[in-house]
């Protein structure tokens, strides 16, 4: 099982188990997390799941798609390292996988 690690606003850092599958957002939520509101359940139609990948990880997570690059672009967060967490899915390649919530908008 792919191990994920959270780190949430405040910095604090919680590493979980993420099933092989699951989207980024399910691991976060499914294990208690609670900043991270993901409104529309996961259907890349809110960008209420805005995480930042650590850097280290940004070419194994991959680009955002166009219609997630269109919700990202509603943030006034947005950076290089912007994410929906709803559109990565966790793999074994992801194993430790770094995330950082992203402020609320």
């Amino acid at each position: 099982m792919p191990t994920l690690i959270v780190v949430t606003r405040a910095g604090d850092e919680t590493a979980i188990d993420a099933r092989e599958g699951t989207s980024v957002m399910e691991a976060i939520r499914d294990n208690g997390v609670d900043e991270l509101l993901a409104l529309c359940g996961g259907c890349c139609s809110c960008a209420t799941c805005h995480v930042f990948v650590d850097a280290e990880w940004a070419d194994k997570a991959g680009k955002p798609g166009e219609d997630e690059d269109d919700l990202l672009d509603s943030s006034d967060y947005r950076t290089d390292l912007s994410r929906l967490s709803c559109q990565i899915a966790m793999t074994p390649a992801l194993d430790g996988l770094r995330v950082t919530i992203a402020p609320e908008d």
